[in-house]
């Protein structure tokens, strides 16, 4: 295989890979992207939920979700490819985010005020009027379903925040592809079915890549974007003494069922409830995804080697999730065959994502995405794009962090608060919520 010599290395053609790939691409790099898969998109971007939502615990991330989202809205302006050709698209729904002790509301909602986004506080009489068929009672903490605790009566009444802007993008893998289309359009190579197994350097600089053909390639630039193998990467280029952050990777769960007849005309909205620890979304064909939100009470399935998990959704699981969805919208039935699917997530302790150099000059990491990421996607690309510049013309990211302006509403978000150095804050939501 002929490569040449490229300005940087993209290893993972998932849905952030891509995205850095294409940003790369406009800055007037030479980008080649590696992935052990067969075609774009098909890692852990491949079993996303693809939600578009604001809410998370730390002012850099509500505002890079709320910038994200402009970027989703304005898709085809956002890649810029000729032609005509499907592209994936953004399903504006709403999100509600039910009350619950492990996310203050007045937290929340001031972290939405900062960073502009609209939303609505909802009592619960409103819950019942907006989401017909919602039994809005707490039953916090979270419970197993076989637990007899579980069908307790509630203790209490909800309310939510309802951000109108939300909502999710109805393919996930086609969104990678898109971005991966936009990259090549500008020069970008995409060399797939090929794994990675070594990262070259010389004298504390990475110099490239070997893959497992004997192809080397060579460059100044190589950012691990792979998913839930970026832990054995980071290892093959020998960093990770520096991080503060552990990243280990994680088999979940998305589940798919009937929607409820009778519910209301018009989208049915993201539910994040974290009260029972489960969310809802709604999907093509009158049907719901069904997810988890990692509450204590469940087993977490961490997994050693990515490449051995099962891609086929359980019975176990699937019960407990649908269970849960179903305790909030009774009429939710369960059915006894499981439907849905598993992938393996990229988790960072704290379930914000590390978008930082190392300790190795020009190795660069976007990893700890999974779960909540693929919505930051395309402002990822653009947060690396302005790490690897500043950085290769020596700024000092680590003592001075770099930050990024954004286009769509202005923010100026601290590139810092993804740092691979980075304490857990004792605030962090250490969930999927981020």
């Amino acid at each position: 295989m002929t490569i040449g010599h490229p300005d940087a290395v993209v290893v993972g053609a998932g849905v952030i890979g891509s995205a850095i790939a294409l940003e790369l691409a406009r800055a007037g790099r030479q980008v080649v992207v590696v992935d052990k898969a067969g075609a774009v998109g098909h890692g852990s971007t491949s079993a996303s939920s693809a939600i578009i939502r604001f809410n998370y615990s730390a002012f850099d991330s509500v505002a890079t979700a709320w910038e994200a989202q402009h970027l989703w809205a304005s898709w085809p302006d956002h890649l810029q490819l000729p032609g005509r050709r499907p592209l994936a698209a953004f399903r504006r729904t709403g999100a509600v985010l039910l009350d619950s002790p492990s996310v203050a509301t007045s937290a929340s909602a001031a972290l939405l005020d900062r960073a502009g986004v609209p939303y609505e506080r909802w009592d619960g009489p409103t819950l019942r009027e907006r989401l017909p068929g919602i039994d809005p009672g707490r039953y916090w903490p979270p419970k197993p379903v076989d637990d007899d605790a579980f069908f307790a009566d509630p203790s209490g009444e909800l309310g939510a925040l309802f951000t109108p802007d939300a909502g999710y993008v109805d393919d996930p893998q086609l969104a990678a592809q898109n971005l991966a289309d936009a990259a090549a359009g500008l020069g970008a190579r995409f060399a797939l079915h090929h794994t990675v197994v070594a990262v070259d350097g010389h004298a504390g600089r990475v110099t490239g890549i070997r893959l497992a053909d004997g192809t080397r390639i060579t460059a100044p630039v190589v950012v691990n974007a792979a998913g839930p193998w970026s832990g054995g990467l980071n290892r093959l280029a020998g960093v990770g003494d520096d991080f503060t952050i552990g990243v280990r990777p994680l088999r979940e769960e998305v589940h798919q069922v009937a929607a409820p007849d009778g519910r209301a005309a018009g989208p049915f909205p993201l539910v994040a409830d974290l009260d029972l620890g489960t969310y809802i979304r709604e999907a093509p064909g009158g049907h719901l995804l069904v997810g988890g939100t990692e509450p204590d009470c469940d087993r977490h399935e961490w997994i050693d080697d990515p490449d051995t998990a099962d891609p086929r959704a359980t019975p176990r699981r699937f019960r407990t999730q649908v269970t849960r969805a179903a305790r909030r919208f009774p009429a939710i039935g369960v059915p006894n065959r499981p439907l849905g699917a598993a992938g393996v997530y990229d988790v960072a302790d704290d379930w914000t994502p590390i978008y930082d150099r190392t300790a190795l000059d020009g190795y660069y990491v976007a990893m700890g995405t999974s779960g909540n990421q693929f919505k930051n996607a395309p402002l990822v690309g653009r947060y690396l794009a302005t790490l690897i510049d500043a950085v290769d013309s020596g700024h000092d990211h680590d003592g001075d962090p770099v930050q990024h302006r954004c286009e769509h509403t202005g923010a100026l978000v601290n590139l810092g608060a993804f740092s691979r150095r980075r304490p857990v804050r004792a605030d962090a939501a250490r969930t999927v919520m981020g």
